[in-house]
């Protein structure tokens, strides 16, 4: 598989990377430890060099999974963590308070490198912006950890431009990783041209839209009970019945190109610019194998304005979080 530079950071990875996230937690229930382990290294063999997880994934059995499944491959990787989320007592001690405090940063950066199995972390997202420390103070804490040798390379998720160039002023940004695909376009508004300016990378994290952009979800689809789906405005059955048309667009194009819906939604975040790197997940050999083809679809100049004027009269219906979680964005 061909190699990207992650904007001018220097960290080169995988053109497609894998997002480890729903091997362990948030769509559905978590993929038995073997089975996963050998997801993750089929996707090594498949010659995916960049991995996604966070702390908050389980809470932390997903880097204790993804440390284990790439011990083998120290060196040859590149892993991106993240930290930011803690237990909140008032609400049973879910992971969905805040904290991005220096002390706990560190706190969370040693704990880390335990779980992942590693000397030194690739690259440390701050998972959500949290309005309650300058963000000033967190890239200081993490400019800290790079210069004890702990931290590789700093990153920053669903920012907004502004918090983007203070962070960067401070501790220069490699990454910011945000959603971005067929059916969430907002990032094109101020954030890429942002990082372009910067010579930030981008991660597309949901490049397939959670499952939708395949075309395997309708709107008869159920999710299971622990699905984060479930509680997301743009997967209710109404919602997911005005989105068809998204996927049926997509579909036409796909057939077009003899490929997949899932290889022409990754082609065409490929196809935007050098220095972006999604991250689509799995937990199916099959569906890995299908998403690493997206690699060898080429898109012309003329495909991606069909793409764009197939998409320019089709709106999405639904946000994309739920409103706590949509608070917690673009800030």
């Amino acid at each position: 598989m061909q190699k990207r530079q992650l904007g001018k950071s220097g960290l080169e990875v995988s053109a497609l990377g894998f997002g480890c996230m729903g091997l362990s937690f948030g769509l559905g229930p978590a993929t038995e430890k073997e089975e996963a382990i050998k997801v993750i290294r089929a996707a090594v063999e498949g010659g995916v060099t960049f991995f996604d997880t966070a702390e908050v994934y389980g809470p932390l059995v997903n880097e204790e999974l993804v440390g284990e499944a790439l011990a083998p491959f120290r060196g040859k990787v590149v892993i991106a963590t993240k930290f930011g989320f803690k237990a909140n007592p008032a609400d049973g001690d879910k992971w969905n308070a805040l904290d991005s405090r220096p002390e706990h940063i560190k706190e969370v950066a040693e704990a880390s490198l335990k779980r992942l199995k590693v000397d030194a972390l690739d690259l440390f997202y701050q998972h959500r912006v949290d309005l309650e420390v300058p963000i000033e103070e967190t890239a200081g804490a993490v400019k800290e950890l790079i210069k004890e040798g702990k931290v590789k390379h700093f990153g920053m998720s669903e920012a907004s431009a502004k918090t983007i160039r203070r962070a960067h002023a401070v501790q220069p940004v490699a990454a910011l990783q945000s959603e971005y695909s067929l059916w969430w376009r907002e990032p094109e508004k101020e954030i890429l041209p942002t990082l372009e300016e910067l010579g930030i990378g981008f991660v597309p994290f949901s490049p397939l839209g959670k499952g939708f952009l395949t075309g395997a979800i309708d709107e008869t689809t159920t999710f299971p009970g622990n699905d984060i789906r479930n509680s997301i405005p743009r997967f209710n059955a109404e919602a997911r019945k005005a989105n068809q048309r998204v996927v049926d667009t997509l579909g036409r194009i796909a057939d077009d190109k003899h490929a997949t819906h899932a290889q022409v939604a990754l082609a065409w975040l490929l196809a935007q610019k050098p220095w972006i790197v999604p991250i689509p997940g799995t937990t199916k050999l099959h569906r890995l194998e299908e998403n690493l083809g997206a690699a060898n679809v080429e898109l012309s100049v003329q495909d991606l304005k069909d793409i764009q004027s197939a998409f320019s009269g089709i709106e999405v219906q639904g946000e994309r979080y739920p409103e706590a979680l949509q608070k917690m964005v673009n800030r």
